[in-house]
């Protein structure tokens, strides 16, 4: 189910420390130590998120994502960096920000702005799958124009199969997204969210028996 998070720092510790920080808490990262190096894994990998410092080898991380953004990629982007007057400020949200920090970084400030981020990314956007199209706010699933009855927890489900991109999303990591620490976690209900989404997408969702379950998204 992992998010995957591009790296831009030059300073080897400090992405080595951004690195495994955020792979404890389970994101999937793609590092580099200048802009060329990220610019070729944009064009070999999708990414969720880019973490850029600005002061780089050859060409500064303000100059990358103008390249970026012109290109037509709108990848969430947050600034790390050690400038901190108004106009580098300025500047990068002009460019196309989404956040801006200043070095020394807090990481949990860090975890806290990009899960918000990525939490916008997925509600502020309609997702496509063939005729079907999940309207993420509303949490609610349509057939080309006609609403479909089904619940929000499992639109909930469904969300957490599209952001895993065909990877398996185990039923504990389910029950973690869909309820609440203080409320009672249901297995039965899972498999009645499961088979309320198989009326719709029968090929598509896919158990992994003793895991969980698993979007294939080339059913589309």
């Amino acid at each position: 189910m992992s998010q995957t998070i591009l790296i831009l720092e030059d300073d080897r510790l400090f992405n080595e420390t951004l690195q495994d920080f955020l792979e404890e808490e389970g994101y999937c990262l793609h590092t580099a130590q200048d802009p060329y190096s990220a610019l070729d894994l944009t064009y070999a990998h999708k990414f969720d998120l880019y973490l850029f410092d600005v002061n780089l080898p050859y060409e500064s991380g303000f100059n990358l994502l103008e390249k970026l953004r012109q290109s037509g990629d709108n990848t969430a982007t947050i600034f790390l960096t050690s400038r901190n007057d108004k106009n580098s400020i300025r500047e990068g949200f002009e460019i196309g920000a989404d956040d801006y920090m200043k070095k020394p970084i807090d990481l949990d400030e860090l975890l806290f702005r990009i899960k918000a981020i990525l939490r916008r990314q997925i509600r502020s956007n309609k997702i496509e799958l063939g005729i079907y199209t999940i309207d993420c706010n509303a949490k609610q699933l349509y057939r080309d124009t006609e609403l479909l009855q089904v619940t929000s927890k499992a639109i909930d489900l469904l969300l957490l199969l599209v952001v895993a991109k065909g990877e398996v999303v185990s039923t504990e990591q389910i029950e973690s997204k869909l309820w609440h620490t203080n409320e009672e976690v249901s297995l039965g209900a899972i498999r009645v969210y499961i088979a309320s989404l198989k009326k719709y997408f029968p090929y598509a969702i896919q158990n992994v028996r003793g895991i969980g379950y698993r979007l294939i998204q080339s059913e589309f």
